[in-house]
C-alpha cells in the first residue's frame, strides 16, 4: 500500500496522506527540452552528480503527449532537460478531419512543441495500420537509442482507442528490450530509469489506477494553450484564446479530479511500471 504518491520532481512531493509530511523526496526522474533531431542527451548538474538524460514521452497520435502530460513535459523543460516527444502515427492521409492537410499537421505539430520546449518526432504509421512486430518494436527502439531517455512516459495498455493498445504494447517492448530487435543486439543500449504509463482520458482509458501525482497547477494554463493550439491547428484556424474547446475541457476536468484527488488544482497522474524506492523522512 502506497502511503505517498511517488515523484517525478522533488520540489514536486504531494502527499496522500494528510497526516504525515514528506521532508525529502528520492531522486526523482528528470525531465528535460527541446532539440533538434539526433542531438546527444544534455549534461547538466552538478560535478557531484550524475548528469541526467532526456525525457522520451511517446504517444500514437500527435496530441496523445500534450492531452496526457503536457504539464510534465513543460516542467521538464523548465528544468533544462531535452524533450522529445515521439508519435507512432506519422501519415494522416487516411484521417478524415485533416483530409488533404496531414503533412500540414505534422510540420504545424513540430513547430508547436518547439515553441514549448519540446521536440516533435513522427514514424511513418497510418492510423488503424500500427502493426505489433519486430519491425514496429525495432523503429521505436531506434529512437531510444538515439535519445538515451533516463526517464521515459508511455500510454496506458488498455484503452478504447486500438492505436493506442498497439503503442503501449510496441513502446514498453521497445523500452524494455529494445537492443534485442536493433540490428546490432550487442551495441550500447540503456533502457531508462524510470518509466511511467499516463492516462489519456475518460473516453480512451480503461481501468487506470494511479500510483503517481504530479502537480501542474503553475503549468496549467499553458499546457491547456498548447492543446488548444492543435486543436485548432486540426480544424486548419488561427488559435484563439477564448472560450475552451472541448479537448480542453475535457483535459480541464481530468486534471481538476487528479488534483482533488491528491489535494492542489491541477494534477498530472500516472502509474509506475516498476516500483520505485521513495525517500520519506
Amino acid at each position: 500500500m502506497l502511503l505517498f504518491s511517488e515523484v517525478v520532481h522533488p520540489d514536486r512531493i504531494v502527499p496522500r496522506r494528510r497526516f504525515l509530511s514528506l521532508a525529502a523526496a528520492a531522486a526523482g526522474a528528470g525531465l528535460a527540452p527541446g532539440a533538434s533531431a539526433g542531438q546527444p542527451s544534455s549534461a547538466q548538474g552538478g560535478a557531484a552528480a550524475a548528469a541526467p538524460g532526456a525525457v522520451l514521452a511517446i504517444g500514437a497520435h500527435y496530441d496523445d503527449c500534450p492531452f496526457g502530460i503536457s504539464g510534465l513535459l513543460l516542467q521538464a523543460a523548465a528544468k533544462g532537460r531535452r524533450v522529445v516527444v515521439l508519435s507512432l502515427i506519422g501519415d494522416y492521409g487516411n484521417w478524415k478531419p485533416v483530409r488533404g492537410r496531414g503533412p500540414a499537421l505534422v510540420e504545424g505539430t513540430r513547430r508547436i512543441g518547439s515553441d514549448y520546449g519540446v521536440e516533435s518526432l513522427f514514424l511513418s504509421y497510418a492510423s488503424g495500420r500500427i502493426p505489433v512486430s519486430e519491425a514496429s518494436t525495432r523503429a521505436v527502439a531506434e529512437v531510444v537509442a538515439d535519445v538515451k531517455p533516463d526517464v521515459a512516459f508511455v500510454l496506458w495498455p488498455r484503452d478504447q482507442h486500438p492505436d493506442h493498445e498497439a503503442a503501449s504494447a510496441i513502446c514498453r517492448a521497445a523500452l524494455r528490450l529494445g537492443d534485442r530487435v536493433l540490428a546490432d543486439p550487442f551495441a550500447a543500449y540503456a533502457a531508462p530509469r524510470r518509466i511511467y504509463q499516463y492516462d489519456n482520458g475518460p473516453r480512451h482509458t480503461i481501468g487506470f489506477v494511479p500510483n503517481t501525482f504530479v502537480d501542474v497547477t503553475t503549468e496549467f494554463p499553458r499546457s491547456l494553450e498548447w492543446l488548444g493550439r492543435l486543436m485548432a491547428l486540426v480544424r486548419d484556424e488561427p488559435y484563439a484564446p477564448g472560450p475552451l474547446d472541448s479537448a480542453q475541457r475535457l483535459r480541464e476536468t481530468l486534471l481538476r479530479y487528479r488534483g482533488a484527488t491528491c489535494g492542489v488544482a491541477y494534477a498530472e497522474a500516472l502509474t509506475s511500471i516498476d516500483a520505485y524506492p521513495q525517500a520519506i523522512f
